[in-house]
C-alpha cells in the first residue's frame, strides 16, 4: 500500500470512528487506538502535505491563529423567534396557526442553550462556519467550527448546502474546563452557554479544540424538504448530529404534555435547554401563516420557568464587606443549576434567613433570580429533622472580632473597625474591579497577595507599584512580563473617566449609575468636594440616604487625604462628557433582564447610556421599558404587571442603529 493510499484509509477509519462517537453515541474504536492511527497520520501528512485533504481530522486540532473575525453576510437571514412563557400563550398561537391552515402539526424540539450557528458546504466539503450576530452579519468562525467533533468536514453526499443549529457545551465539558480555569487562577464561566460563546469567539482554534464543544443542527435550507421532520432525518443521513428528542405532535396539548415531560428530564439531560422550539411540521404552511419583520409566525420558543433544585444546606458562614456589611452566606451541597455547578449563594441578612425560616442542615431549593444569581428560595419543611438548627446571628466581626452594629432602621450588620482586613481587601478589590476601576490583570487574588506581602494597604499604593518593580518580581507565581502588564494597566487607567474613580472609591450606597449622576452635574472632583446635601439632593433619582452618605464620605478628612495622593499621583480628576446621540432611549429609563446573545449586558448598558438613556436594576412604575434577553426573572412578569413597555433583543438592536 502507497503512503497516499494509507493516509486515504486512515482519514476514513478516523472521520468514520468520529461519526460513531460524537454524532452516535456508538464508539467502535477504542481511545489508545484513535490516537495511535492520528498520530500516523499526522506524521505521513507532515512528511506530504501536497495529500492534506478538506476532510482530514487532523484539521480538528486546531493551530489557526486569526488577527481578527471576518464579517460573513448570511445568504437567508437568521430570524429569532417568539418566547411564550405560559401554555395559554402557546394556545393563542395555535388559534392563530390554525385560523390560516386548519391541518397544520407540529414538530417539537429542544431549545439547546448555546449559540446559533450557520453551516455552509460546497460539493459535500465543510467551507464556513459563521455567527448568527445580528440575523443579517455575523462572523466567520470556520477555523473553529472545524475542532468541533460532531462536525462533519465530508458529508456522505456531495452536496452544497447551508444548515443551521446550536453549538454548545455539555455539561461534564464545563465542569471539567472551570475545574482547569479555577487550578490556574483564571475568572471561571459563569455557565455553559457563556462558555461555548467564549470558547467559538477565540482566535486561537487550538484553543477551541481543546474546550470539547458540541453541536446539534435543526434547520435544512433545502426547498425539497416537506416537512421540519424530515429536514432532520435527510440531516441525519448526511452526518450532521440531530438531537433525538424531537416530537411530532398532532395537536397543542400533545405540545403541552411533551414540554412537560421534557421539564422533568431537563435537570438530568448531559446538556443544558432553556425551552422547546414548536414549529408548523408542514413546510408548505410556513409561507402561507407568513412572518413579521421581526419573527416567523409559524414557530414559537416556549421557555421554561427558572429551573429549582434541592440540595442540603451544609453551613451559614459570613463575608465582610468593603463597607463593612456583614452578610451571611449559605453554603450548600454543590448542585448544577442552568448550566453551573454552585455551592453557595447569599441570605442577604438576619430578618431574611429569620422570614424564611432557613435552618441548619435544611433540605433547601436552589434557583438562580434571574437566571444568574443563585439563591435559596425556601427550605422544604416536610423534610425537615430535629438536627436542623434555628439561625443565629453573629455578634462579633468574623475577621477582626470588633462588636457589630444595627441601626433600627436597617436590615444589616456592620462591623466599624476602619482598619478591619476584610473590609480594606474588599475594598482594594472593588476599587481594581472591571465595573470601577477597570485595572486589567489586577484580580481579586493579585489583590490579596499584594495585601498580604504589605505592598498595598491604601487604594493609593496601588499608584506606588512602579517603585517595587524588583521586588514584585520575585513573588511566586508572577513573572517579569505579567508585571510590566501589570504596571502598564495601571498607568493606563489613570486616563479612566471620573465616574469610575468615584465608583471605585466604595462610597456607600454610590454605585455605577449614580456616580456617573454626581459626575455630570458637579463636572470634576473639586466641584464634587464642595457639593452640599441640597446640591446633590436637587439631582433627579438620587435619594437622602445617598446624599448623605456622599456628603459624608467627602467631608472625612482621611479621604480627603487619599483624593489628594490620587491628584499627584495624576488620576483624572475631570468628568468626560461623552456627546449624547438623541435616540428612541434618550431620557428613557430601562431595565434589562435576562441574557442579550448579541453582546454582555455591559456592552448594552454603555450603548443606551451613550443615547442618554438612564439605567435601573429593578422595574418599578417610573420605568419606560424592559429590554428582554433569553431566560427572563421576575421582572418580566412585574413589567406585565404595570404595563411596561417590553422590547425583545432584535427590536433593541433596531433601535440602537436609528
Amino acid at each position: 500500500m502507497s503512503e497516499k493510499e494509507r493516509i486515504e484509509e486512515l482519514k476514513e477509519l478516523l472521520n468514520r470512528a468520529s461519526e460513531a462517537y460524537y454524532v452516535y453515541d456508538s464508539p467502535i474504536m477504542e481511545d489508545y487506538e484513535y490516537d495511535r492511527y492520528m498520530n500516523e497520520l499526522i506524521g505521513l501528512e507532515e512528511q506530504f502535505p501536497e495529500w492534506k485533504t478538506l476532510d482530514s481530522p487532523t484539521n480538528r486540532i486546531g493551530g489557526e491563529i486569526l488577527a481578527k473575525f471576518e464579517k460573513v453576510t448570511h445568504t437567508e437571514k437568521m430570524m429569532s423567534l417568539a418566547d411564550a412563557f405560559s401554555f395559554e400563550e402557546l394556545r393563542d398561537f395555535d388559534r392563530r396557526v390554525k385560523s390560516v391552515t386548519p391541518t397544520a402539526t407540529y414538530l417539537c424540539e429542544l431549545k439547546i442553550d448555546g449559540l446559533s450557528v450557520s453551516l455552509k458546504y460546497e460539493n459535500g466539503y465543510l467551507i464556513q462556519g459563521a455567527t448568527r450576530g445580528n440575523g443579517v452579519v455575523g462572523e466567520n468562525i470556520t477555523h473553529n467550527v472545524k475542532t468541533i467533533k460532531s462536525v462533519p468536514l465530508k458529508l456522505k453526499s456531495p452536496l452544497t448546502i447551508e444548515v443551521r443549529g446550536e453549538i454548545f457545551m455539555p455539561k461534564k465539558s464545563f465542569i471539567a474546563l472551570n475545574l482547569e480555569r479555577e487550578e490556574n487562577e483564571e475568572e471561571l464561566f459563569a455557565n455553559c452557554r457563556n462558555a461555548a460563546a467564549g470558547s467559538v469567539r477565540q482566535l486561537d482554534s487550538s484553543i477551541a479544540a481543546k474546550r470539547n464543544l458540541d453541536t446539534f443542527l435543526y434547520y435544512y435550507l433545502n426547498q425539497d424538504v416537506k416537512t421540519q421532520e424530515d429536514a432532520l432525518n435527510q440531516m441525519n443521513a448526511l452526518g450532521f448530529k440531530v438531537n433525538p428528542l424531537f416530537k411530532h405532535c398532532k395537536t397543542i396539548e400533545e405540545v403541552i404534555s411533551y414540554i412537560e415531560q421534557m421539564g422533568q428530564k431537563r435537570q438530568d439531560l448531559p446538556y443544558d435547554i432553556d425551552g422547546i422550539v414548536i414549529k408548523v411540521n408542514e413546510m408548505e404552511f410556513h409561507e402561507m401563516i407568513g412572518e413579521t419583520v421581526k419573527y416567523p409566525k409559524w414557530a414559537i420558543a416556549y421557555k421554561f420557568p427558572p429551573e429549582e433544585v434541592v440540595t442540603e444546606l451544609l453551613d451559614i458562614t459570613f463575608q465582610v464587606g468593603r463597607s463593612g456589611v456583614i452578610t451571611p452566606v449559605a453554603n450548600f451541597k454543590p448542585v448544577f443549576v442552568q448550566g453551573s455547578m454552585i455551592a453557595k449563594a447569599t441570605l442577604h441578612n438576619e430578618d431574611y434567613i429569620k422570614e424564611k425560616d432557613i435552618r441548619l442542615h435544611d433540605k433547601i431549593v436552589i434557583r438562580k433570580a434571574g437566571d444568574v444569581i443563585p439563591e435559596v428560595v425556601r427550605p422544604i419543611l416536610s423534610e425537615r429533622t430535629e438536627n436542623c438548627i434555628p439561625f443565629q446571628m453573629i455578634d462579633c466581626c468574623p475577621c477582626c472580632h470588633s462588636p457589630l452594629y444595627r441601626a433600627k432602621e436597617e436590615a444589616d450588620y456592620y462591623c466599624l473597625n476602619p482598619n478591619c482586613e476584610d473590609k480594606i481587601v474588599n475594598r482594594l478589590i472593588h476599587f481594581a474591579s472591571k465595573p470601577a476601576y477597570n485595572i486589567d490583570s489586577l484580580g481579586d487574588k493579585l489583590v490579596k497577595l499584594l495585601y498580604q506581602k504589605g505592598f498595598i494597604k491604601t487604594i493609593a499604593d496601588i499608584f506606588e507599584l512602579n517603585n517595587y518593580y524588583e521586588e514584585l518580581i520575585l513573588l511566586e507565581g508572577l513573572g517579569k512580563k505579567s508585571i510590566e502588564h501589570l504596571l502598564e494597566a495601571i498607568e493606563e487607567s489613570k486616563k479612566n473617566n471620573l465616574d469610575q474613580l468615584i465608583f471605585g472609591l466604595g462610597i456607600r450606597h454610590c454605585g455605577g449609575k449614580v456616580s456617573k449622576l454626581l459626575c455630570r452635574k458637579f463636572k470634576n472632583m473639586d466641584g464634587l468636594l464642595q457639593a452640599t446635601y441640597e446640591d446633590i439632593i436637587s439631582i433627579g433619582d438620587i435619594g437622602d440616604a445617598i446624599a448623605a452618605s456622599f456628603v459624608e464620605f467627602m467631608q472625612n478628612s482621611e479621604n480627603r487625604e487619599l483624593i489628594s495622593k490620587l491628584k499627584e499621583k495624576e488620576l483624572n480628576m475631570e468628568y468626560r462628557f461623552d456627546e449624547i446621540k438623541l435616540n428612541f432611549f434618550t431620557n428613557k429609563k430601562c431595565v434589562l433582564t435576562g441574557t442579550l446573545s448579541s453582546m454582555g449586558r455591559t456592552e448594552a448598558k454603555k450603548l443606551i447610556e451613550g443615547f442618554g438613556g438612564l439605567l435601573s436594576e429593578s422595574v418599578s412604575s417610573k420605568t419606560d421599558l424592559l429590554i428582554l434577553g433569553d431566560n427572563p426573572g421576575s421582572k418580566l412578569d412585574k413589567a406585565r404587571k404595570l404595563g411596561i413597555y417590553i422590547m425583545n433583543e432584535k427590536e433593541f438592536l433596531e433601535k440602537i442603529k436609528e
